[in-house]
């Protein structure tokens, strides 16, 4: 029987008669049910917050990065049972599951250490005359109550993106996780309880979208950190007033192979940066630019090593290639590949679907005008191109609305400092 799931607000367990159905995306098995927090209840979190900043803000360093050590080293000894939940919600591959678990502890370990460096500057003003002696001092300051809205694609990690320097700089957070994905963030949340953390500092209420609106309206929230699509991002910071406003949004990331690249090492580090976590993250590698005298080379090893890769279940873990986060999204990447080749694109590998899983898929041929050239997928689908010289190649990945990621493989030292 699937679990209900209560939400986290100023550091009480809350529930209530809205629920959201949580669904696994391998099998559509109801694995947890979730209260669902409203507006209001997102305005009761930020009045916690704001209630507790005091406390929050008279923390020594030292007691802040303990918190941050709490939690990192919990996430740590339920390590197997994060993984497997996430494999679960978001059709993850194991392997990859227990890596993004990996980088949350990692998270809150480093901001443990960042939670005592957390320093300042002193300047020098003797810069004219009458100014003899004088000096400057620097520092920084907790701005209050923060608001984090996190995606569906490292449900976890992404959250402790924004809890672990909230709390390791002295603030208070009021985290919206993603509707597809919330269970990952209240399993934490479970953890964050159990620690010294002044109750108030964090509340994660799960919410529709359409219930978002204090986070971004109230006056008494400070700083928006927000990671997703660069339409929504975009959108949020047209309206975030005075607010302060982290975006961290999408991306087609391209990739240079040089014709001096070692091509064995670059294709196994190409099969993981297009398909891992089946394509669905910002910095996924889309765009493939090969030097013309070793593509033939190249293109022969990469179609070999994506063939071998393990698709389809999630929790075995032999599985190299989960999920997409629901069918949904599995037709859209289906619909932008197939008009790619209906345009001219050659299909090498791939381009086919069976329920939310998507086979890794390569295309070559491609105009940088199409829409799996041009977009952010979101999808285990990458193109492969070729250039001559390498300012070409540098002109070819720069031409792109994204400029979150980019990578090249050569020994040059020269073209990786041009890059």
């Amino acid at each position: 029987m699937a679990k209900n799931y209560k939400f986290y607000l100023g550091g009480k367990w809350v529930s209530r008669k809205a629920k959201l159905d949580v669904f696994s995306p391998w099998d559509d098995k109801l694995i947890g049910r979730v209260s669902l927090g409203s507006a209001d209840d997102l305005t009761a979190a930020i009045t916690a917050a704001q209630k507790t900043f005091p406390k929050m803000k008279a923390l020594p360093s030292y007691k802040r990065a303990e918190i941050c050590m709490q939690i990192s080293e919990a996430i740590a000894r339920d390590k197997q049972k994060f993984a497997r939940m996430m494999a679960l919600e978001v059709g993850k591959s194991l392997k990859d599951s227990l890596g993004e678990v990996n980088r949350a502890i990692d998270v809150f370990r480093i901001s443990a250490e960042e939670a005592k460096r957390i320093g300042g500057e002193i300047m020098d003003l003797d810069w004219a005359p009458g100014m003899d002696g004088r000096m400057g001092l620097i520092r920084r300051f907790p701005i209050g109550v923060v608001a984090g809205i996190s995606p569906f694609n490292f449900p976890l990690n992404l959250v402790a993106h924004k809890i672990g320097p909230a709390i390791a700089s002295g603030n208070c957070i009021v985290v919206k996780p993603a509707p597809k994905t919330p269970i990952m963030a209240l399993m934490l949340a479970e953890l964050i309880h159990k620690t010294d953390l002044p109750k108030g500092a964090v509340s994660v209420v799960p919410t529709t979208n359409e219930d978002a609106a204090p986070l971004i309206e109230d006056e008494r929230v400070k700083l928006i950190s927000f990671t997703g699509s660069d339409k929504v991002g975009w959108w949020l910071k047209e309206r975030a007033g005075k607010k302060k406003v982290v975006l961290e949004l999408g991306g087609n990331a391209g990739c240079a192979i040089a014709d001096d690249a070692d091509l064995d090492y670059a294709t196994d580090r190409l099969v993981v940066g297009s398909f891992g976590v089946a394509g669905q993250s910002c910095i996924s590698v889309q765009r493939i630019f090969v030097q013309e005298k070793v593509y033939n080379k190249f293109i022969k090893l990469f179609v070999a090593k994506t063939k071998k890769l393990k698709v389809g279940n999630p929790l075995d873990k032999k599985t190299d290639v989960g999920t997409m986060v629901s069918r949904v999204a599995v037709e859209n990447t289906l619909a932008a590949v197939n008009q790619a080749i209906k345009d001219g694109a050659k299909l090498l590998v791939g381009g086919k679907a069976q329920g939310a899983v998507f086979y890794p898929t390569i295309l070559t041929n491609v105009t940088k005008k199409m829409d799996v050239c041009s977009k952010e997928l979101f999808a285990p689908v990458t193109t492969v191109d070729t250039y001559k010289t390498f300012p070409e190649v540098v002109k070819k990945i720069n031409d792109s609305a994204f400029g979150l990621q980019a990578g090249i493989f050569t020994n040059r030292m020269n073209d990786i400092m041009t890059a």
